[in-house]
């Protein structure tokens, strides 16, 4: 991985913007019509698969170790090369910064607080106009397949202004492990050997649209997090829908206030007094929902998420998802809203 690393132009032009949509877009159509997750399905099957081998290593007491052991770092070697092939080279692209032409350096505080406070009076706006009062939470009323077909309007809306992140073939699922997602913290993922976005339908419904989008972006050649984050936040803000809208400030809230609480925590708290209270609510809500799911080995599986997101190009392992506050400001910047 040292020389793709070491030459993302290459990557870029012949990967990302060469082979690769092609795969993407035979995977999307070869199982998009299926309506439950193959890689589910395979991930079980392999889950099994490695049971079995452990216990016949035991069974037999270890008898023909060696040739066993080859076999299946073989196995192994072959899914590690696919999982590249079909989608990983995408960590080593070039930055979707530049892609977009966005002049990118460290943002300050004025900044950010001045895109905090524009983030902030759209989501009032959105809210208030779902809600029609301030104090109530937003209840989003559609079904998780509904969610999944508004998205693409979002996706259609958005190529008009970025050709480059045009989106065509669906294949958006909810993953047969939902249950397992809440439990170690995840919203969604990709399969990268099927090509499906597989979205946890157990979450509140309020962030759903953009986890959608998110993993949308990654079926589209968008690997890192703060990227993926921008474009879920990019195709759901272009959506037509008051609920995609509203979900789309609401993500970029999140992270907002995360980055101001780290620089001034006392701002921080003044900037949530000037949002709605039925926003509040639906902060709260999520919050616990996610603590409901709490257990001894959710932070094993993120530092074990972390350490393979560190390998793959994102130093920061998960705060990579906090990143997509750049981007947001160069957006925002750029188009002159604020």
């Amino acid at each position: 991985m040292r020389l793709a690393e070491n030459n993302s132009a290459f990557i870029e032009r012949f990967y990302s913007n060469g082979i690769y949509p092609y795969i993407s877009w035979f995977l999307r159509k070869l199982l998009g019509w299926i309506p439950y997750s193959v890689g589910d399905l395979l991930l079980a099957i392999l889950v099994l698969l490695f049971l079995r081998f452990i216990f016949l290593l035991f069974k037999n007491k270890f008898k023909n170790l060696l040739p066993k052991i080859t076999h299946f770092v073989a196995f192994l070697s072959i899914i590690y090369f696919c999982f590249y092939l079909f989608w990983g080279l995408n960590y080593y692209r070039e930055p979707l910064a530049k892609n977009l032409g966005y002049e990118q350096s460290k943002y300050t505080t004025d900044q950010l607080i001045k895109s905090t406070k524009f983030i902030v009076k759209e989501l009032n706006y959105y809210h208030h106009k779902i809600t029609g009062n301030d104090t109530v939470k937003v209840e989003n009323p559609y079904s998780a397949n509904d969610l999944y077909k508004l998205s693409l309007k979002g996706y259609k809306n958005l190529e008009s202004d970025f050709p480059q992140l045009s989106y065509h073939t669906p294949s958006v699922k909810s993953s047969l492990m939902s249950l397992l997602q809440s439990y170690n913290g995840t919203s969604g993922y990709l399969n990268p050997l099927t090509g499906e976005a597989q979205v946890n339908d157990k979450i509140p419904k309020t962030s759903f649209p953009t986890t959608a989008c998110h993993e949308m972006a990654h079926q589209i050649g968008f690997a890192a997090e703060n990227e993926a984050n921008f474009v879920g936040f990019l195709a759901a803000n272009y959506n037509d829908d008051v609920y995609f809208k509203y979900a789309s400030y609401r993500m970029a809230f999140g992270y907002s206030i995360s980055e101001i609480r780290k620089r001034n925590p006392e701002l921080s708290s003044q900037l949530w007094q000037t949002v709605n209270k039925g926003i509040i609510k639906d902060f709260n809500a999520s919050y616990n929902f996610w603590q409901q799911y709490k257990n001894p080995f959710e932070p094993l599986v993120k530092k074990g998420y972390s350490a393979y997101l560190k390998a793959n190009k994102q130093t920061k392992g998960t705060d990579s998802y906090n990143y997509v506050v750049d981007l947001l400001i160069s957006y925002l910047e750029e188009t002159k809203q604020i």
